[in-house]
């Protein structure tokens, strides 16, 4: 199939909301040497495409300036020494900007092969989260099997790839969720149990693991969950933010952190280097990938919008409400589904 000069893509008006949000022609990418063309069959939605948007998130240097950091989609061009991939391959990719279109340009090293029996829309949910849980917690944190990990957000994109990897490593995973559908869904995804939001976290946690506290914590609220996460945690602990939805501030007692030795870590992964995700792109094709390809594995809950409602796709990201990963596709994206 040919490669068009022009393509579909959503671009950003102007900083702000949703509506923001444009349906617009621009050039097909070129694909340079180390990298791989894709033609996108879909779209992650993620936390980062709507702080970019808000014009609170921009691109690395080099990078593209449209939205969508991870896609599913078949190779359409393979640049000057790439060797991992072939023109066809049904892949999977975490994009550094770009993703939001009917063609990306991705480095190689970003690439992996779309899990075996999974349709692209499932696949296309995977790469940022499970890049992003894989390098924080899994590789930062150290996270080994037999530890106890508290996830918030668990029926959340993040959340939901923290238990399954948590899960996979022979971690035990507990989930913090908002409502019954959510525990149901996180329990589903393999959390040992479930913690409301509105309960004492710190209480329950240390309730549920015999009153030692968790080993591992990965956050995505921050504000005064901070406070809890270190009461819920064990001696040697280990906290993991990687966003903050209810405020970027925290008041916290050192003297706990201290006298529970404890470690906490913050990360992005966009402005990471190639090298550094080509790393963790490795640890997943080796560690997690053949998880994925059990037949029992489950996959996650997606809800798939046209690329042409990606106003729509931010404005339900916002309400908080979902449960799993949001997934744009495009008009070409039905006919590369497995």
């Amino acid at each position: 199939m040919m490669i068009p000069v022009q393509m579909n893509a959503i671009t950003i008006a102007q900083p702000g909301g949703p509506d923001m949000l444009r349906m617009q022609a621009v050039p097909v990418p070129a694909c340079g040497a180390g990298e791989v063309l894709i033609r996108v069959a879909a779209a992650g939605v993620n936390g980062p495409d709507l702080a970019q948007r808000r014009g609170h998130y921009d691109p690395p240097p080099g990078a593209s300036p449209l939205l969508g950091l991870e896609v599913s989609g078949e190779v359409a061009a393979v640049g000057d020494g790439v060797t991992s991939c072939r023109v066809g391959d049904r892949v999977m990719a975490l994009c550094n900007g770009g993703g939001y279109a009917e063609f990306v340009s991705v480095p190689a090293g970003q690439v992996l092969a779309a899990p075996k029996g999974w349709s692209m829309a499932e696949a296309a949910a995977l790469p940022e989260t499970w890049f992003t849980i894989t390098q924080t917690l899994v590789m930062r944190a150290g996270l080994e099997p037999g530890m106890s990990v508290l996830v918030h957000g668990a029926a959340g994109g993040i959340g939901g790839a923290a238990i399954q990897i948590a899960t996979i490593l022979g971690a035990q995973a507990i989930g913090v969720i908002s409502s019954p559908e959510k525990a149901a869904y996180a329990r589903r995804l393999g959390a040992i149990a479930t913690i409301d939001a509105s309960e004492d976290i710190a209480a329950r946690a240390m309730e549920l693991t015999g009153g030692r506290g968790v080993d591992r914590v990965v956050d995505i609220i921050g504000g005064e969950m901070a406070a809890r996460n270190i009461a819920a945690s064990a001696r040697g602990g280990h906290i993991v933010q990687i966003s903050t939805l209810d405020g970027a501030a925290a008041n916290v007692s050192l003297r706990t952190i201290m006298a529970k030795q404890l470690t906490l870590s913050g990360s992005t992964l966009r402005p990471q280097s190639g090298a550094t995700k080509a790393t963790i792109a490795e640890r997943i094709r080796t560690t997690l990938l053949p998880a994925l390809e059990a037949a029992d594995f489950v996959r996650p809950a997606i809800t798939s919008l046209p690329l042409s409602a990606a106003a729509e796709a931010h404005r339900v990201m916002e309400g908080r409400g979902h449960i799993g990963k949001i997934v744009l596709f495009t008009a070409g994206g039905q006919a590369q589904q497995a």
